[in-house]
């Protein structure tokens, strides 16, 4: 059995100038610019985004979950990373 499907394109929406983008979904298209127009047509019917990104599919790279405890591993022997001997200065918020 053949594949008779178009190319496979991840859609990430910004809602908003300066906020980060959001997976949206998938579309199929045959190129670039048909992408981005049923992205456009699929996503964005209502004005709910300012921007859109796409990427082919077959360009992402993915861990394998069997690797989770080599990728993941806690840093508890880096106390460098944890925070517990910096000063926090007087009237300091969103630290």
């Amino acid at each position: 059995m053949t594949d008779t499907q178009l190319d496979l394109w991840e859609v990430f929406i910004q809602s908003k100038s300066g906020l980060p983008y959001i997976h949206a979904g998938s579309v199929h298209a045959s190129d670039m610019k048909m992408a981005l127009q049923n992205a456009r047509d699929t996503y964005t019917r209502r004005g709910e985004g300012t921007s859109i990104w796409l990427l082919p599919s077959k360009h992402i790279v993915a861990s394998n979950p069997d690797d989770k405890e080599m990728l993941f591993d806690p840093s508890n022997d880096k106390i460098y990373r944890h925070p517990t001997f910096y000063v926090m200065p007087e009237g300091a918020t969103h630290i």
